[in-house]
């Protein structure tokens, strides 16, 4: 008996239309055929089941070795197999009774019966993860369906119908299908031929044309042609070589770790139909932003669970990205639900610099900070920043010998050191100081029903998420609460730590970078420092920022900057642009956990990878590349709108800050910036 055999879709489809006219039924094999794989090797997908039941292990007081665990399930799937071959031509094993007996075997039979539900929703989370509908070959089987065709689909592997159904139904094809065979149920497979007679005695085929689809040359090919039945056999050498790549990458990862990074940005790249038309800024969205979000929020996690953290606070409006970051992606990471708790905080540091004063006043070191911005000069500049009256607070400068405009920046012209030694002696007068407190009581008060409002005090440990830089926004958060005997421990996870003045810690309060930390000697992760605005544009929320906490008879209201001018118009704009760059991140989310999780890789791992990829885009970016992804507006409401002198506004300007023809033109534009950055790095 003969089969066709076709080496592309097309060229099979076109075969299959022609005969399709005189059959009556249709078989589809599943795997390879209708549905492709992410992954070279089938079995990887193992891999996390077994790490999930090792996570089930430790609750349960005796901890596994995931390694063990996988051992464990092969051996027993031996077992099964070997047993059904006493019976059997195939050799044949059943999903749910293989597992029930590892289950049993490792926690009981009472705990390992209860867990099986639990195990195998999330290894068909995981095949669906990593599975794709091939978008020709389906397309053709709904028409087959429409047609009137009776539709089957025929897959020999350890998965029963009733599971293979779900992931049927998850690539969006059940309905078109009178139904799902699998050789788990039956121990009759394709590649006896046993398979092809228990469809034809069960559903009355005896008699009609039938015509079979796969890519098997024996199972799907010379089986069914032995049956009598129309085989059409798919030799994809696209899809092989796509396979081997994948496998390649997965092996170098073993021992380079750079490989690790490359494998698991293959595996979440889009296939087939997922691989369609888009702007270009989503690919950058999907492609660069999303691993280093991933790392980013795994880390977090991983952090949360080893310290015991209870709630984990997404701070100012970059959190909001995060926050939708973490929750598509870790239900593939940590399938067990170890997790703490999380929340979406509304914060700005305007919000929080005036209620940061209401108990301790405003400290040398948090003046300071606001004149860190260069458009920042005088006491006004301070009074708009930590929302103090300026005319209250005018005679208290007049006893110093200090005006509300005198220049208190070294930055700007008219520069004294006197005065700013003056400014000083002003923040120990103590009168001053109660006027600061009294007129930032309300909003310390506000901030604090709003805290406890949402559950912060209701956790002995907490996590606060930032984009980063200085920690400026847990530094006033922190300082308005740490006077209260509830206040929590506070954890804080910065994207990026440049630490421009020293944090504070203290046990109850720290901070790390993750992605990059300044006391940690990075030199490639600390090319993130040439395009910050670039990621707090293409993380932030679409909501305005946030002015301000009111006190109200009720408890308290959030005050948020109004749209209706031309700074809120810019801002909003400025969202509608990187909306692509957004929706990449948060379709690239699911895929990061999943591939992630099979990898069993972390952050560490990824790394040397994402180092490149920081250097690569940030440092040595392409001219297209700076004009696609750098802002069109910015809003900073804590700069002012001062011009400092000359000479700080050359030495502040950034490689992404050049004119696109420069960069076109100039070929050794981007090493001069890279040296200068060398040598800032090296002198910290």
């Amino acid at each position: 008996m003969s089969f066709d055999k076709f080496y592309s879709i097309d060229a099979l489809i076109k075969r299959g239309r022609e005969v399709a006219g005189g059959i009556d039924v249709v078989s589809f094999d599943l795997f390879d055929t209708l549905l492709v794989r992410r992954i070279h090797d089938p079995d990887l997908v193992k891999l996390p089941v077994a790490r999930f039941i090792a996570a089930r292990t430790v609750e349960a007081g005796h901890p596994w070795p995931w390694q063990k665990v996988q051992k464990l399930r092969d051996d027993v799937e031996k077992k099964h197999r070997q047993e059904t071959a006493k019976t059997f031509v195939d050799h044949e094993a059943c999903y749910p009774r293989f597992i029930l007996e590892t289950l049993v075997t490792i926690f009981g039979a009472e705990k390992g019966g209860a867990l099986v539900p639990e195990v195998t929703d999330y290894e068909l989370l995981m095949e669906n993860s990593m599975l794709v509908p091939r978008r020709e070959m389906v397309d053709w089987l709904r028409q087959l369906s429409a047609q009137g065709k009776r539709i089957f689909i025929m897959s020999d592997i350890y998965l029963p119908a009733t599971h293979l159904r779900v992931l049927v139904d998850h690539a969006g094809f059940l309905h078109q299908v009178e139904d799902v065979i699998s050789s788990a149920d039956t121990f009759l497979a394709k590649a006896s031929g046993k398979g092809y007679e228990l469809v034809r005695d069960r559903f009355a085929l005896a008699g009609k044309k039938w015509l079979h689809v796969g890519d098997n040359p024996v199972s799907d090919g010379l089986r069914p042609a032995e049956a009598g039945i129309t085989a059409l056999v798919l030799h994809d050498a696209t899809e092989k070589h796509r396979k081997a790549v994948v496998k390649r990458y997965v092996n170098y990862s073993g021992g380079r770790p750079f490989w690790r990074g490359r494998a698991l940005q293959q595996l979440m790249q889009p296939l087939e139909g997922e691989n369609g038309e888009r702007p270009e800024l989503y690919v950058e969205g999907f492609n660069f932003l999303a691993p280093l979000l991933g790392g980013f929020v795994q880390h977090i996690a991983e952090q949360c669970r080893a310290r015991g953290i209870g709630k984990v606070f997404f701070l100012s409006r970059e959190g909001w990205t995060f926050k939708r970051f973490w929750e598509q992606s870790m239900p593939y990471l940590f399938p067990d639900g170890r997790l703490p708790e999380i929340e979406y905080l509304y914060v700005s540091r305007m919000a929080l610099a005036g209620a940061s004063c209401a108990h301790q006043g405003l400290t040398r070191a948090n003046a300071d900070i606001a004149f860190l911005p260069p458009g920042n000069r005088d006491f006004r500049d301070l009074c708009r920043i930590f929302n103090f009256d300026v005319t209250a607070l005018a005679p208290h400068l007049h006893r110093h010998d200090l005006a509300i405009d005198t220049c208190l920046s070294h930055l700007h012209e008219g520069f004294d050191p006197w005065d700013k030694v003056r400014f000083y002696e002003l923040l120990e007068d103590q009168a001053f100081q109660e006027e600061i407190k009294r007129q930032v009581a309300d909003a310390g008060e506000a901030l604090q029903r709003y805290l406890a409002d949402v559950g912060f005090f209701s956790h002995r440990n907490v996590a606060l998420v930032d984009i980063g830089w200085l920690g400026t926004i847990q530094r006033f958060l922190y300082e308005a609460v740490q006077h209260r005997s509830d206040c929590p421990l506070c954890h804080g996870f910065l994207f990026a730590a440049t630490r421009g003045i020293p944090y504070p810690t203290v046990t109850g309060n720290t901070i790390e970078g993750v992605i990059y930390d300044r006391h940690r000697f990075d030199m490639a992760g600390s090319t993130i420092l040439y395009a910050r605005d670039l990621f707090e544009e293409a993380c932030r929320a679409p909501h305005p920022t946030l002015n301000g906490y009111r006190l109200t008879a009720e408890g308290y209201a959030l005050q948020f900057r109004g749209t209706d001018d031309e700074t809120g118009q810019a801002e909003q704009q400025q969202d509608r642009y990187f909306s692509p760059l957004q929706q990449g991140v948060f379709d690239a989310a699911a895929r990061y956990g999943a591939a992630s999780a099979l990898l069993g890789y972390s952050l560490p791992d990824y790394k040397s990878w994402l180092n490149c990829l920081l250097a690569g885009k940030l440092a040595f970016p392409r001219r297209r590349e700076v004009a696609r992804i750098r802002h069109r507006h910015h809003l900073d409401d804590f700069y002012g709108r001062h011009v400092p002198k000359k000479v700080h506004v050359k030495g502040s300007r950034h490689l992404w800050d050049s004119p696109l023809w420069r960069l076109a033109i100039d070929p050794f534009l981007r090493l001069r910036f890279f040296l200068r950055h060398l040598r800032e790095r090296i002198k910290e």
